[in-house]
């Protein structure tokens, strides 16, 4: 689990690819990348030969792959849409639902697939990436080839396993705004303790939920949390398949991060929320660490985060 991050986030909270999109986290040999140009308008980046080649294959939404002839030698980025959807195209600002799979344009190996959540136009997010997220329908699926000077300027990233001077393939799937549903039955039991201990909560003797669902326990009367803010909150972690919690600011300082620096289901949980609200949440591992148990220590687990939000505040 990439540990490189943008701000103090909860390392157990970020996902690989919330951080390695980030031009701010460049990684070994580059913390100061120099960021994308704001976006005011659609990036011209066009289809070539080399990402017309990449044959893209798997369920939209799931872990892909990519076949190409490798090595892959490329000197300007090209990207290639191989399904476009049929949703609302996005637009700078849109805040994007994305899973987000690359592979080595040395070896063809996939280096990392997880979900991700992107800032369509954020000057923060390495150009590569943004690519897939720009002006496209949601339901797109699209394949861009990057040379290694444009993604941490070109030193690679050990957290990935990407040497220097090696290009990637990049597989990008826009899928649809994530909402939770309301959490109304095998909610888990809540027990809250005295000032400075850490909360209880019981897990059901069931199966987890495969939807992405949310309880509102107890509703807040101040700021609504938008998207992108930084958040100052309590949290604790317990995954459903172990029963364990595996991580919590409970016993310490509240913890504090940008919604969009996050995993998924926990950022959307956040959004639209009053500082002062306690609120459980069930993430399946779609929207969490992805459904591959092997990519990511918490990978194809389903997670359950107990949250008090206390303050939150646009993000610089």
């Amino acid at each position: 689990m990439n540990r490189v991050l943008r701000r103090a986030a909860p390392a157990a909270l970020t996902a690989a690819a919330a951080a390695l999109v980030l031009a701010g986290c460049a990684g070994a040999g580059d913390p100061e990348a120099t960021p994308t140009p704001t976006a005011a308008a659609c990036m011209d980046v066009p289809s070539g030969d080399l990402s017309d080649a990449v044959t893209v294959e798997g369920d939209f939404g799931a872990v892909p792959t990519a076949t190409f002839e490798a090595p892959l030698e490329v000197d300007e980025l090209q990207r290639t849409v191989v399904t476009e959807g049929d949703g609302e195209t996005t637009t700078a600002g849109d805040s994007v639902n994305a899973v987000v799979t690359v592979f080595s344009g040395a070896s063809g190996d996939q280096l990392f697939s997880q979900p991700a959540t992107i800032t369509a136009g954020d000057p923060t997010v390495f150009e590569a990436f943004l690519s897939g997220v720009d002006c496209v329908p949601t339901g797109t699926r699209s394949v861009t080839v990057a040379p290694a000077d444009t993604l941490y300027e070109g030193a690679g990233n050990e957290n990935i396993g990407l040497a220097a001077g090696e290009s990637v393939v990049i597989v990008v799937d826009v899928k649809e705004p994530l909402t939770a549903e309301e959490w109304t039955e095998d909610v888990p039991e809540v027990k809250f303790g005295a000032e400075g201990e850490a909360p209880t909560v019981t897990l059901p003797d069931t199966a987890p939920p495969a939807e992405y669902r949310l309880k509102v326990l107890e509703e807040g009367d101040g700021d609504v949390v938008q998207a992108g803010d930084t958040v100052t909150l309590d949290y604790q972690g317990t995954s459903w398949d172990t029963g364990e919690v595996f991580d919590q600011s409970y016993g310490g300082e509240p913890a504090q991060f940008s919604t969009d620096q996050v995993i998924q289901g926990f950022g959307a949980a956040l959004i639209g929320q009053k500082v002062g609200t306690k609120l459980i949440v069930t993430i399946p591992p779609e929207y969490a660490y992805g459904t591959d148990a092997n990519a990511a220590e918490l990978g194809g687990q389903t997670l359950v985060f107990l949250v008090e939000i206390h303050d939150t505040a646009p993000s610089a």
